[in-house]
């Protein structure tokens, strides 16, 4: 769920809504985990940002906002929670094929969503929106040991979106 609308028409409590969920909730969540991760002698913590926290995301302030927020919290936890052997990292997903995409689709185009998602494929250089299962496992290779010596990164996973 979100709005999609200019700056300064941004409906203030879904900006409220939205910081609330992707900021706050990532917060809390590293929060309340920590005690448990010390306790086990380390771990980690992947949270989920978004490649529109790696640039500007018109008609989407606060969601752009939030996810450079988890962005920034990802390096902060990563410095603070090294010495107690917890690495924290970050996903950034482009465009993935899930509900919350489907409802940016209807809200961009009401009259023909899907022309929003040929739109965006025409942006991918891979052609396509990520599947679920694809970020899933990047997530699972940062809280494997394989990734062992990573802690504070941001992995943008988006099919090449960021660069067109």
């Amino acid at each position: 769920e979100g709005h999609v609308a200019p700056l300064e028409n941004y409906d203030e409590e879904m900006f409220d809504k939205v910081l609330q969920v992707n900021v706050k909730g990532v917060w809390l969540g590293m929060r309340h985990v920590v005690d448990a991760l010390r306790l086990r002698g380390g771990g980690n913590i992947v949270n989920t940002a978004s490649g529109a926290g790696l640039m500007a995301t018109p008609t989407l302030v606060a969601y752009g906002a939030s996810k450079h927020a988890v962005i920034g919290m990802t390096k902060t936890a990563a410095i603070e929670l090294a010495p107690a052997g917890i690495r924290v990292n970050a996903v950034c997903p482009g465009v993935v094929n899930t509900r919350m995409i489907r409802s940016i689709e209807e809200m961009s185009i009401p009259e023909d969503p899907e022309e929003y998602t040929k739109m965006t494929n025409e942006r991918v250089p891979l052609g396509r929106y990520a599947e679920p299962e694809e970020i899933a496992g990047l997530v699972a290779f940062l809280a494997s040991d394989d990734a062992a010596y990573i802690t504070g990164s941001s992995y943008l996973i988006d099919g090449g979106i960021i660069l067109s």
